[in-house]
């Protein structure tokens, strides 16, 4: 038998006990009339109208005009009335009765209405804050999902955006296996058409998400019976986050569109800084040996060798600058390979004297572990990507701070060998919180980005390039001692 019918069947049972203690109590242990019976039985019933409802209520009223007949108004013990006076009091206490339950039942049904709205208020509210706390890391069509679930306690929850064209689900359980094929189609036209699905055997709503006039997602829901209201409410809420995404997700497009002409800006001028020192050297040299073309031939050497190490050097900011034009775009697919056979500690020996200039005086120990193999490798990139890293080791330690650059065997993914570059420095430290973000694009963490000059650009690059090797990039640090290690694969790399 069904619960609630069972509960209705018990409360009958209950009513009608009521009545016959109301009867027996007047009848046989307390004195009385029949204007108090009356009000006893009257009161009995608004009892029963208050606290369970109407049907239990009519029930009650109709047994107590039956016991009040019967037991209370002449001639006792038979259901006839010999005053005509006696009809009158009798059918205004049965319409008092069948008034007063039903006026009862339905304040007590709207006071219940009253507390569901409330209810129902009161979970839109939550799930709006919700809204206010999501995470920009994950999607958030994903988290209004779950939100959505966990807030209005569903069974199941389906969120399609059709932006992205993901669908979402969440909740403790999911919709039937044999649905999931229909489910996604309506949820697919419901997105599109703005059509509504309704299955109340199953508490299942399918319903579009409306931006103005444009369906722009949909949602399915399981588990709980709603108002129409409250879909709307609902409805518009994942509206507007969504679209708080959107519009947060251009800002982003905007700032870094901001950020890369500014960089763009910066990298002419500093290239124009950067050329001038070895223009100013090969122009020196050219000019000593126009003016003066019978020097000895000791120094029209030493001048010329000074020209050429200066067009070298130029050639190498030369190259860096477009390397970094070509990268900023922070698309591994751009990143073309020309790999040759490159030992890894010349490679490193190599980025440590052509950043000469930024270490000056420091310590930069250059150390070597094991045997680490010659590497299939775009030299010029990879040379590139520890640049960014040593560079950044330098500008975040103290200035006499020692720097520390290991190359060893290690292994990568699922144990394969692989060669590390580990670059160690003793600044203050990366928080936990910022290591997991310091390799995007433009992210600079609080404490240092009004400090130190730079655009957060560096270690996107490099990580980009190691991961075009098939590598990882990957970062330890604690307050006094930070890692930066690059680890390609001997075997990856040659893919």
């Amino acid at each position: 038998m069904n619960v609630s019918v069972a509960r209705l069947a018990l409360r009958l049972l209950l009513s009608l006990a009521g009545v016959a203690l109301v009867t027996a109590t007047a009848f046989y242990a307390i004195p009385h009339n029949a204007t108090t019976v009356g009000f006893a039985y009257l009161l009995l019933v608004l009892l029963i109208a208050s606290n369970w409802g109407l049907a239990e209520a009519t029930l009650a009223s109709l047994a107590a005009t039956l016991a009040f007949n019967f037991f209370f108004l002449p001639p006792i013990g038979r259901f006839t009335i010999a005053d005509p006076q006696n009809w009158v009091a009798l059918f205004s206490f049965l319409a008092t009765s069948l008034i007063a339950s039903r006026l009862s039942a339905r304040a007590n049904r709207q006071a219940l209405d009253a507390l569901e709205r409330q209810r129902d208020i009161e979970r839109l509210y939550t799930f709006s804050r919700a809204i206010l706390l999501t995470d920009p890391v994950e999607p958030i069509a994903k988290q209004l999902a779950r939100k959505l679930a966990e807030v209005l306690a569903l069974d199941t929850v389906a969120l399609f955006d059709r932006r992205t064209g993901e669908i979402h689900r969440a909740g403790p359980s999911d919709f039937d296996a044999m649905d999931l094929g229909d489910i996604d189609a309506r949820l697919r036209d419901a997105a599109s058409q703005g059509t509504s699905f309704f299955d109340s055997s199953r508490q299942r709503v399918i319903t579009a998400v409306r931006l103005g006039s444009e369906p722009i997602a949909s949602f399915a829901i399981q588990g709980a019976f709603m108002q129409d209201s409250v879909l709307q409410g609902i409805s518009n809420l994942i509206a507007i986050g969504l679209e708080r995404a959107r519009a947060q997700d251009l800002a982003h497009q905007v700032e870094a569109a901001r950020r890369s002409e500014q960089l763009r800006t910066t990298l002419i001028d500093a290239m124009a800084h950067e050329f001038k020192t070895p223009l100013t050297s090969i122009r020196a040299a050219t000019t000593s040996l126009l003016s003066s073309p019978d020097q000895p031939l000791e120094s029209r050497t030493e001048l010329l060798e000074v020209a050429d190490e200066e067009a070298r050097h130029l050639q190498v900011l030369i190259d860096d600058a477009v390397d970094m034009a070509r990268l900023e775009s922070d698309n591994n697919n751009q990143i073309i390979l020309r790999r040759e056979l490159t030992d890894p500690k010349e490679l490193v020996e190599d980025v440590v004297s052509a950043l000469h200039t930024q270490i000056d005086s420091r310590p930069v120990e250059i150390r070597s572990e094991g045997s680490p193999p010659q590497l299939p490798l775009d030299r010029r990139l990879l040379k590139l990507a520890l640049k960014q890293v040593l560079d950044n080791a330098l500008k975040y330690s103290p200035p006499r701070s020692p720097v520390t650059v290991l190359v060893s065997n290690a292994a990568v993914g699922n144990g394969n060998p692989a060669v590390s570059f580990e670059i160690s420095d003793h600044g203050p430290g990366i928080p936990a919180q910022e290591q997991d973000r310091i390799f995007e694009r433009f992210y600079r963490g609080p404490s240092v980005k009004t400090q130190i000059p730079g655009f957060g650009l560096g270690l996107a690059i490099a990580n980009n390039i190691v991961h075009a090797h098939h590598g990882e990039l990957t970062v330890n640090s604690r307050p006094g001692e930070t890692t930066f290690r690059l680890a390609l694969p001997v075997e990856g790399s040659r893919k």
